[in-house]
């Protein structure tokens, strides 16, 4: 079947119209570090500038910005988290809420002394932890896997136990898409006792969640990849309600405080998730998701994810057809595969900075990765094909 005919037969090609640059040739295979801002977009944040900032000044916190953390926080555990209300809250960056939700991780098990992370986890997990464990004098226990692959269940099972406070977990490989079974690795880090901590960058909007279903105790992910957050657009944090009443974060706010406004000499946390809070919500950060939260739920999450399995499976057969030399480093499996595939080869790293001379634009990652991000709603198999033709002249040229 051709890329026209798979266009043709995807009941989710219509929405790509949506989102600024489809109707370009540019080829954009790098969704999954940077989304494509929706149309809507900017139309949402010039009226916030005339009316909500400009009109409303001063009284946008007490009319809307002061719950928007929440207000989100709840639209994301319902579309894409699978979490119940009162859980997530929108706030800082990625990094500053890992290190946050780290922290209290650690303290809810006094007494243990190690914290699990794998070798191949995103790098800023593995600083936090690595800072946390030296903070608190904590050891870190690393997990050895491959880089085509990820953390398994008998990986896990033999590194923690009794002295195990937390471990740390990324749901999709940032390197081979490598999707992990959040249930089992959670039920096994529970049955030693200790906590989990899962980061969601790489999965969240393209990979259905189940937070809660799973008994995942925190949570931490990125919203200007799958989510269309735009540069820099703020992090979530999610804490299971039954952790919420001893869970205490160390960067201590005033918006995170039981009474923001009564200026107290003391610290007092506010109830719920909103303790998770340090300092102003950053309004005009959270605006862009909105509309992309709305539009996934439109669309349904489980649509999504067909559409990516799809998208990732058409490039892998492609890569098989067309790349001589070219080793798939991510999964086959779908089941066991995020929203990207990454193609090993000597020479991609040149070929990466090539392509995006010509308007294609994929990422490098070592060792020799190329890596196809594909946005399930934006990018169309069309562009697939396109991409991929380049990549195979690109690497010809290049003496691959």
């Amino acid at each position: 079947m051709t890329d026209t005919d798979l266009d043709q037969r995807d009941p989710l090609a219509p929405y790509r119209d949506r989102f600024v640059g489809a109707e370009t040739p540019l080829v954009y295979f790098d969704g999954n570090s940077l989304g494509r801002p929706l149309r809507s977009t900017g139309p949402r944040l010039a009226q916030f500038v005339a009316e909500e900032w400009g009109g409303r000044l001063i009284r946008g916190w007490d009319e809307r910005w002061f719950h928007l953390p929440e207000t989100i926080g709840d639209d994301l555990g319902r579309v894409v988290l699978g979490a119940a209300p009162g859980q997530t809250v929108v706030g800082d960056s990625t990094t500053v809420l890992l290190y946050k939700a780290m922290r209290a991780a650690v303290a809810v098990r006094p007494g243990r002394t190690e914290i699990v992370v794998d070798r191949d986890n995103f790098p800023t997990d593995r600083y936090v932890a690595d800072g946390v464990a030296r903070e608190c004098g904590l050891t870190l226990r690393w997990i050895d896997v491959d880089t085509a692959a990820g953390v398994e269940a008998d990986q896990l099972a033999a590194v923690v136990g009794p002295q195990t406070a937390v471990v740390l977990l990324s749901h999709v490989a940032y390197r081979s898409a490598h999707l992990a079974d959040m249930a089992t690795l959670t039920a096994i880090a529970h049955d030693a006792g200790a906590l989990v901590l899962w980061d969601l960058s790489h999965s969240v909007g393209s990979v259905p969640v189940r937070l809660d279903d799973c008994g995942v105790d925190l949570a931490v992910g990125c919203t200007y990849k799958y989510l269309n957050g735009g540069p820099g657009a703020p992090a979530f944090v999610y804490v299971a309600a039954r952790l919420l009443d001893e869970v205490s974060q160390p960067v201590q706010g005033w918006m995170g405080a039981s009474d923001p406004f009564l200026m107290g000499p003391h610290y007092r946390p506010a109830p719920g998730v909103r303790r998770m809070l340090s300092g102003t919500p950053p309004v005009v950060g959270m605006l862009a998701m909105q509309d992309m939260l709305a539009l996934v739920e439109e669309v349904g999450i489980e649509a999504v994810r067909a559409k990516s399995v799809a998208l990732t499976e058409h490039a892998i057969a492609l890569a098989d057809e067309r790349l001589p030399g070219v080793t798939v480093a991510s999964p086959r499996e779908s089941s066991r595969r995020g929203g990207h595939v990454t193609l090993n080869h000597p020479v991609m790293k040149d070929v990466t900075t090539a392509l995006w001379a010509e308007d294609v634009i994929p990422d490098y990652r070592d060792p020799d990765g190329l890596r196809l991000g594909l946005s399930p709603l934006s990018t169309s198999f069309a562009e697939v094909e396109a991409g991929m033709e380049r990549v195979r002249l690109t690497l010809e040229r290049l003496g691959g």
